[in-house]
């Protein structure tokens, strides 16, 4: 009921009160004088107070701010600005059965952050979050990952995007630093993951993960099963893109995400995306005598996930499985490493399933498969490391996590690698923890 109907009840009521008999009419002219002058009196509060709850619908509201991105904390009085933080600790120790130096994989000269973990004890990235609602149409996210190389540690900028809130239609545009949306392990970080390190073919092909400069488009459906599709547009400066070509505009991708639930226990999702790009100069290989390729790269990853738990209590037990195919095709031309420039016309491929079952809580049992695989590249390219392998290399691993909280975890991981040339096996003990602010996990 509004305000204007409450002082037109109260009217009523005021008029409908038993009044004592009353002779004279001066008498009653001056009651209905004094009843106007109430009525008048409440007609004048009412409105002031339409007026200030009208003002205050104007206001913007607080926005809806989910688990992934944390909403900001504002000092009472002043304009103070607290975003959430979170730190994630990561440690790790490996051992592996072989001297691991000059690691390859025939055909597959590795670019970005990929290969095998440093072999002894060793301090992984420690991660810190930065996350808050900017105002009520924009969120922002900064991931600053203090890395050590060469015994020297650094603070690297490896996230820092800002995100529309309220966009009409399902439509949201992320812009800044950001891991692709290509394929499904690509956007998370290392500390989700479900082993210890990336499948083969993310290293191969991606550089263990794409993460760029630009600018992302997403639409979701306004449908009961999950449909999204996104659009990038980046500069083209990370592997397996690299040098920025078109004048910094030379990365594009596309991925389309569908998926939903099966009764009470079950849920899926699929996909398909595609990323294409010019490089310039890429380097690969090894960072003292690299290689380096110019010319278009397009690699298409299709990827299904399965995922159980009994009538949704994930605590309790759970059951995931997961697998992602990679064609990879490059044009162009290779250069360094003692190679004249080269004619390059190649295409590539990769997979990976791995499945991981929680049978009772905290506890973890995993499994995952991958392997690689290449067309002869060609003659000229015999006796470098282009040259395509007597196999096609695969690897193995098993793991076994133990997470005290949904904060902390230890796991312990076996990987067993055919790569051609080198067959070895690694051990690794890792550990996890993460204090402060931390989002909740995508699907």
């Amino acid at each position: 009921m509004s305000l204007g109907k409450y002082s037109s009840c109260l009217c009523v009521l005021t008029l409908s009160a038993p009044i004592p008999a009353i002779a004279q009419n001066d008498n009653l002219d001056a009651l209905r004088a004094e009843i106007t002058a109430l009525r008048s009196e409440y007609d004048a509060r009412i409105q002031a107070l339409e007026e200030r709850l009208a003002a205050a619908e104007r206001q913007p509201a607080p926005r809806a701010v989910s688990a992934a991105a944390p909403a900001p904390m504002r000092a009472a009085g002043n304009t103070a600005f607290n975003p959430a933080i979170g730190v994630i600790f990561e440690g790790q120790a490996w051992n592996f059965d072989r001297d691991a130096e000059g690691y390859g994989i025939p055909g597959f000269p590795f670019g970005g952050e990929a290969g095998p973990k440093d072999e002894g004890l060793g301090l992984g990235e420690t991660e810190i979050n930065i996350s808050a609602n900017v105002d009520d149409k924009f969120t922002a996210w900064l991931t600053a990952p203090i890395a050590i190389e060469d015994g020297e540690a650094g603070i690297e900028i490896e996230e820092a995007w800002l995100e529309t809130t309220r966009l009409p239609a399902g439509l949201s545009v992320r812009f800044g630093r950001f891991f692709s949306g290509i394929g499904y392990l690509n956007d998370k970080h290392a500390h989700a993951w479900d082993f210890a390190d990336q499948p083969l073919a993310y290293q191969a092909l991606l550089g263990d993960q794409f993460i760029d400069d630009g600018v992302q488009l997403r639409w979701i459906a306004p449908t009961s099963l999950y449909l999204e599709v996104g659009a990038e547009l980046t500069r083209g400066a990370r592997f397996p893109i690299d040098g920025a070509a078109r004048s910094g505009r030379s990365a594009k991708s596309l991925f389309v995400n569908v998926g939903g639930d099966v009764g009470n226990s079950h849920s899926w999702l699929a996909g398909i995306s595609h990323l294409t790009g010019t490089s310039s100069d890429r380097p690969s290989g090894s960072e003292d005598d690299p290689l380096f390729f110019s010319g278009d790269s397009d690699t298409t990853i299709a990827e299904f996930v399965w995922k159980w738990a009994p009538n949704g209590n994930w605590r309790q037990r759970n059951f995931v499985f997961q697998t992602e195919y990679f064609m990879n095709s490059e044009a162009g031309e290779y250069s360094g490493a003692g190679l004249f420039p080269l004619a390059y016309d190649n295409d590539r491929e990769g997979w990976y399933a791995q499945a991981v079952y929680q049978p009772v809580p905290r506890w973890r049992f995993g499994v995952r498969l991958d392997s690689l695989s290449l067309d002869d590249p060609g003659a000229l390219f015999a006796g470098t490391v282009l040259e395509q392998g007597n196999e096609d290399p695969s690897r193995y691993s098993l793991m076994a996590d133990w997470s005290n909280s949904e904060f902390s975890r230890i796991r312990l991981q076996f990987s067993r690698e055919d790569t051609g040339p080198m067959t070895f096996s690694q051990w690794g003990l890792q550990y996890l923890h993460s204090i402060g602010a931390h989002g909740a996990h995508t699907f």
